[in-house]
């Protein structure tokens, strides 16, 4: 293990005594709010502290199985004895320093939350439209894969049933997480369906996405700031749904931003929907403007949710899938339109980790 690590980890052993006389004392015990964030605190700290302790304790064995190997060149059972207790203690640590290296990475608050995903046509007409539905669609077998709920808060049609712009929300176990790197430009290689020659052409979609806001945080928003808007929904929907002005439209006048939907049947419930939406990118425009300044700083950009990036090709006359942030290819796209993502996913998260780590060791 590398020395910054450890010294990293002894940090959180010491914490770890400070935290528990700090709850041991009355004025904090007798102040809840204090209380339960240091309790919070504790249990983090006190996970990580189990695990370094683990670690110690079997790089004691190793070390002891590897002094007794050394004596025991003429006692053949305990040189077998001393070699199987060091290719356990070998195997633990290793396995035990993974997670500990995970453990210390800085974590998004954000990773646990649902996610909106917005997808918009970009060059190419109606194959980008086409594209983006695909996308729409590989992302819905993605959720069907991993058990998360979803629904469509808004969509615009295309002529030929593509998408121009199509909103999902997404709700599960550590969905922003997983997603939050599917953020930028997408660029398929393929000969449209609309493509009498055979020709491979080149269109591309935008792929955003957002985590779902706090209810709280919606609150926060002046509600002089907005203006809403309600219109007769379109598509599809059944007579309810044309007969009233469901749909809303809410405008952030000092930004601009813009967030409508129409999927649910009362304009109650639809105007919640794209108050949430409306927060969502929001808060996504102040964590690019964010990004931006650091990114000069910053050697990677997965995760930056720059949209302008083009950061991945489909390319279907090879079967292949082209990550160009990570330099990741993958001939198995046929699968991943299916939603066979996690590959894709964990090769992404794999990197951040990595960078993350990279960084830690920087300013150690």
């Amino acid at each position: 293990m590398k020395p910054f690590l450890r010294q990293q980890l002894a940090r959180y052993a010491d914490r770890l005594g400070e935290l528990e006389f700090l709850m041991s004392r009355q004025d904090i015990m007798s102040d809840m709010e204090q209380f339960l964030k240091l309790s919070r605190e504790h249990t983090d700290v006190a996970a990580v502290a189990g695990r370094w302790l683990r670690y110690q304790q079997r790089e004691a064995d190793l070390n002891a199985a590897q002094d007794l190997l050394k004596t025991s060149a003429d006692d053949a059972d305990m040189a077998e004895m001393a070699q199987d207790e060091i290719n356990t203690a070998s195997a633990e640590l290793a396995q035990v320093e993974a997670e500990l290296q995970r453990m210390l990475l800085p974590k998004d608050p954000d990773d646990a939350r649902p996610a909106f995903v917005e997808i918009r046509a970009g060059t190419g007409g109606d194959e980008s439209a086409l594209f983006a539905a695909d996308l729409a669609r590989m992302y819905l077998r993605f959720c069907d894969r991993k058990g998360w709920k979803h629904e469509i808060i808004s969509e615009s049609a295309s002529e030929l049933g593509g998408y121009k712009e199509v909103v999902l929300r997404i709700e599960g176990d550590s969905v922003y997480g997983a997603l939050k790197f599917e953020s930028g430009g997408h660029r398929v290689q393929r000969v449209p369906v609309t493509e009498t020659q055979g020709r491979i052409h080149t269109s591309a979609a935008t792929v955003a996405v957002l985590p779902e806001p706090d209810e709280a945080e919606a609150i926060k928003i002046n509600p002089s700031d907005l203006r809403i808007d309600t219109y007769r929904a379109s598509g599809a929907g059944g007579q309810h749904i044309n007969k009233t002005d469901s749909a809303v439209r809410i405008t952030h006048l000092p930004t601009g931003i813009v967030a409508e939907c129409q999927d649910g049947r009362s304009q109650h419930s639809n105007k919640a929907q794209a108050l949430k939406v409306l927060t969502a990118r929001i808060h996504e425009k102040d964590r690019s403007e964010r990004a931006a300044k650091d990114a000069a700083e910053r050697k990677s950009l997965v995760g930056s949710g720059d949209r302008s990036d083009r950061i991945r090709t489909y390319n279907f006359p090879q079967g292949r899938l082209t990550d160009h942030r990570i330099n990741l290819t993958l001939y198995k796209l046929l699968t991943i339109m299916e939603g066979d993502l996690d590959d894709v996913v964990h090769a992404l998260q794999a990197h951040e980790a990595a960078a993350q780590l990279a960084a830690l060791e920087l300013n150690a």
